[in-house]
């Protein structure tokens, strides 16, 4: 195993640097609390100082090999050692005035003793892997911690800054203005909406998305590239179904995660389902062949709302708080290679896209990306984006694309799986399988950042508690319990060129294949805005560049997509425009975007990459059928959308033609009859 030795605390340089958080040099001292909901609950459990974090090496991404018999027993110690981090912040926030009076209080009661902890488990972890394999070494390294600066400036001072997307309000950088941040928690105090519990957001975690310049570019595909697209309708988590657990990374560990998760797709999903409770489970998705489980951390606002698990772990107890909001849209789109076919995914197979503990780990494995409709060439990684009136908020996750052959997870939930390269080319022993594009937009507006979030509070996702709700933690996980059947059909429409999926709207005829304006497997995709493109699907993705990371696409569509399926389905009049809206963001341009370090989408027209597909493609329905393509969007819609949606297609078809036969029929008869008068004259 790789040593990993830059985070062994300087503790000098560090003890320093926190004293000068802390009042010393007269500064101000950071160490108001904001309460857990406007009437204080929680906030004795989960009082958080503000301007100081806990920085821990991840020892999970650094086991790339553990023997699958052991595997079971170091996921739970990995797990412990998320739990005492979660202990060690919330003492750190309980010891505000002991530090303040004696900053080496922090490395002598929090850090040192957290670190005791962590060797402790470190060698339970070595002890594991050492009675079936080899001895890892160098794990006793990645148990110092250190209690550092966490870079959260005061309300208005990082907003002009923001947007570069790199990462930047990281850790190091916020010395500046860290003395203003007593005057931003008072901000935060007001009402309790600025910020969870004092951890986060602050005012410098968002950027206008309009001052952001388009950096969404598009990657070039071969003749030979798949460019299909298959969309999976799950709906939008309508059910509320959450928890805090982590079946892939934490298996059989109650509150693994932290923080809370929304799913859609498999209902059985939680930290103890085995393999056969998934394969039995029910599924919101349209297609019930599709039980995979998707889950991502939950949008929350903060707004003092006090939802169900205010004082549960996970929830308000570890500075997750305020209203839970339900995504207006969820798009799932399964794309190609821009280099050859795909492969089916093997069942069960597990891929983790983004890194949950990005702000300390940096941003190697960061992979989500932010917008808003209408702007999707504009992508985040490390900033909110404050959307403009009528356009909602986007966030995509271009999942890796790349599978080893062999195994359906990792040691680190990682190295089973890659990203192309910016060519579209895996990596050598890895094959392309089809690309999970995923697509989330929330109707929330831009809070109002100058008086902290009071006005229109400030939104955020769940993070672990000392990763202080950073957008670039953002994450998504996704486990594949397609049916063999289904799965191949999958494999067969992207091959194909093809728009398939009950998501895409068209019930089998419509499908696509035909209508689908031009996706034969050898076109390249129609700049038809409002085709979603599959253009996207190269984009898939691979979108190279990125990483792979890169394939956003699909998402995109968002706006013009959006639109579409904003359009159609949203009907809360902000649709952009309607349906296709060609120009939208330049159709094609995003789909298969590549840049790399955003992984972000089309643009366009692309119709909610999904739903748009068919959308446009061909005209086929329009906005209504979109409408029954997204079911779950708008719980108004839910009747209607069922309606059409069972193979309605060729139902209602039928409905409409039979009144028009009939007619035609009577045309006729009245002119034999016209004829056999007149002869008779």
């Amino acid at each position: 195993m790789a040593r990993n030795t830059r985070r062994r605390p300087k503790q000098r340089a560090t003890l320093a640097a926190f004293a000068l958080i802390l009042g010393g040099g007269g500064m101000m001292a950071a160490n108001v609390y904001a309460s857990a909901t406007e009437d204080g609950t929680g906030a004795d459990q989960a009082q958080v100082l503000s301007g100081a974090t806990i920085d821990c090496p991840d020892v999970a991404t650094q086991l790339t090999s553990v023997p699958e018999e052991a595997r079971a027993e170091v996921d739970k110690e990995l797990a412990g050692l998320d739990a005492q981090i979660a202990e060690a912040y919330k003492r750190l926030g309980e010891s505000a005035d002991a530090i303040r009076q004696d900053p080496a209080f922090a490395q002598n009661a929090i850090a040192g003793p957290l670190e005791e902890k962590r060797s402790a488990t470190l060698a339970r972890i070595a002890t594991a892997i050492d009675r079936v394999g080899d001895r890892p070494e160098g794990l006793e390294e990645l148990a110092a911690c250190a209690v550092r600066e966490s870079g959260n400036a005061p309300a208005g001072q990082e907003g002009e800054q923001g947007g570069d997307g790199n990462g930047g309000d990281q850790a190091g950088d916020a010395g500046d203005g860290q003395d203003q941040q007593g005057e931003d928690q008072q901000g935060q105090e007001q009402g309790g909406n600025g910020g969870q519990v004092g951890n986060g957001p602050v005012a410098g975690d968002y950027v206008d998305i309009q001052s952001v310049e388009p950096n969404v570019s598009q990657p070039k595909q071969t003749a030979n590239a798949s460019r299909g697209t298959f969309v999976s309708d799950c709906g939008v988590n309508e059910n509320g179904l959450f928890n805090s657990d982590n079946v892939i990374a934490a298996p059989g560990v109650s509150n693994g995660a932290h923080h809370f998760h929304d799913y859609i797709g498999n209902q059985a999903t939680n930290a103890f389902s085995s393999d056969d409770d998934l394969a039995q489970a029910e599924t919101t998705c349209v297609d019930q062949g599709d039980k995979s489980a998707y889950y991502w951390p939950v949008l929350r606002l903060q707004n003092g709302t006090e939802e169900q698990d205010a004082n549960s772990p996970g929830g308000g107890i570890e500075g997750n708080v305020g209203e839970i909001v339900t995504p207006k849209e969820v798009t799932l789109t399964f794309v190609g290679n821009p280099q050859g076919e795909v492969t089916a995914m093997p069942r069960l197979l597990r891929i983790i896209t983004g890194d949950a503990k990005s702000f300390v780990n940096g941003p190697a494995n960061a992979n989500a990306s932010w917008s808003c409709t209408g702007f999707e060439d504009r992508q985040l990684t490390d900033k909110y984006p404050l959307c403009p009136e009528g356009s909602d908020v986007v966030r995509s996750f271009d999942f890796q694309s790349c599978w080893d052959g062999r195994n359906i997870d990792s040691a680190n939930h990682r190295t089973h799986m890659a990203f192309t390269d910016e060519a579209g080319n895996c990596p050598s022993g890895f094959k392309p399988v089809p690309q999970l594009v995923q697509r989330i937009v929330y109707d929330v507006d831009a809070p109002s950042l100058e008086d902290g979030g009071k006005t229109t509070p400030l939104f955020a996702v769940d993070s672990f508690p000392e990763q202080l709700h950073k957008p670039i933690t953002d994450h998504g996980d996704f486990i594949n319990v397609f049916d063999e059947d289904l799965m191949n059909e999958v494999v067969d429409c992207i091959n194909e060129g093809r728009t398939c999926g009950a998501g895409a709207g068209n019930g089998d005829g419509g499908n696509g294949d035909g209508g689908n304006g031009g996706e034969e497997p050898g076109n390249e995709p129609t700049a038809d805005p409002g085709q979603g493109d599959d253009g996207n699907q190269n984009d898939g993705g691979d979108k190279p560049g990125d990483d792979g990371k890169q394939n956003d696409d699909g998402k995109q569509n968002d706006d013009g997509g959006d639109q579409n399926n904003d359009g159609a389905d949203q009907g809360d009049g902000k649709q952009e425009q309607p349906t296709q809206d060609p120009g939208a963001d330049e159709p094609g341009k995003g789909d298969n975007t590549a840049q790399p370090d955003v992984k972000s989408s089309t643009p366009a027209g692309n119709g909610g990459d999904a739903g748009d597909q068919d959308g446009d493609k061909g005209g086929d329905g329009g906005q209504a059928a979109q409408a029954a393509q997204v079911p779950g969007s708008l719980p108004e819609l839910d009747d209607k959308t069922e309606a059409q949606g069972q193979s309605g297609s060729l139902a209602e078809t039928g409905a409409q033609l039979w009144p028009a036969a009939i007619g035609g029929v009577l045309v006729i008869f009245g002119f034999f009859v016209l004829r056999s008068v007149r002869r008779n004259a």
